[in-house]
This record gives structure tokens, C-alpha cells and sequence, in this order.
């Protein structure tokens, strides 16, 4: 902050300079707004999104490390364990429908689908993860880490 003074009694003259407080509040309710506004799923679900499945029912679930949800405009993925194994869709943020799936051929040669719906709840999302085995639930979050590059859309 740069300051006029009086040079005769090094005193700040009646016509110094201030930051303005107004201004700055309205600065910070400007910041706070857009943090707020690209917190939420519905309204911003592009980029990053990661959570632990959790058995409902069933066994082989893959409930042992972080699985990732990935979506842009016109795909999407789901990650489970962040494995080998990855199941494709195309988003619909205008019905907010988040459909992914794999389906391959067990030992036995049938088909073995593997399923992922999710929607978003505030700033998560919440998905169900199915097999023939395995129903598990799990809520996503964006990662700590990506904040700002989701913040930012450089996805």
C-alpha cells in the first residue's frame, strides 16, 4: 500500500491512499462464488472423480483400492481399482445419466457384464457398480489434488 505523507510531522496526509474494503470484499464474494459454483456435480461433472467401492452384496468385488470415475463431454470412464479393467459410456449431463459398461466372456464362454450408474449429489457423485457377483456402492469426490485443474476445466 503506497501512503502520501507529511514531511514536516511524518504523519499520513488526510489524502492517502486505501484500499478500498468494499472492493475487496466484493473480490473475495467473487472468488468464493466460482469455488462454489464449480463444487457442484451437477452443474460441472466434467473431469475427475475418485472414491472406494463398498459391498452391498455378493464377493470379487473390487472394494480394496481407489476406483476413478473420468468424464468429458462426450465419454466417459469408470475405473474400478483403477485396474486393467475399463468401463466406457457417453454422459448425458441434461438428464444427469451416467451409464458406463464392459462386457467380456467368462471361462465358460458367457458373457460377463460389468455395469456402472452413477448421479451427482451436491459436489459428489453417487454410483453403483455391478457384475453377476458383486453390487457395490461408492460416493466420488474430485481429487485433492486436481482441485484447481478441475477448477480451471483443463481436462
Amino acid at each position: 500500500m503506497f501512503m502520501i505523507t507529511d514531511a514536516a510531522n511524518h504523519q499520513p496526509s488526510p489524502t492517502k491512499s486505501r484500499t478500498s474494503l468494499p472492493s475487496l470484499a466484493a473480490g473475495l464474494t467473487v472468488i468464493i462464488a466460482l469455488c462454489t459454483a464449480a463444487g457442484s456435480a451437477a452443474d460441472d461433472p466434467y473431469g475427475d472423480w475418485i472414491g472406494t467401492l463398498v459391498t452391498d452384496q455378493g464377493h470379487n468385488c473390487p472394494v480394496n483400492s481407489t476406483s476413478l470415475l473420468q468424464i468429458k463431454p462426450k465419454r466417459m470412464i469408470f475405473n474400478p481399482e483403477m485396474g486393467s479393467l475399463v468401463l466406457r459410456g457417453k454422459p448425458d449431463k441434461a438428464k444427469q445419466h451416467y451409464h458406463a459398461q464392459l462386457v467380456m466372456e467368462d471361462a465358460n464362454h458367457k458373457p460377463l457384464p460389468m455395469v456402472f450408474e452413477a448421479h451427482p449429489v451436491g459436489d459428489t457423485f453417487e454410483g453403483v457398480y455391478g457384475t453377476p457377483e458383486c453390487r457395490a456402492h461408492i460416493t466420488l469426490k474430485r481429487p485433492e489434488s486436481r482441485s484447481w485443474k478441475n477448477f480451471l476445466g483443463n481436462d
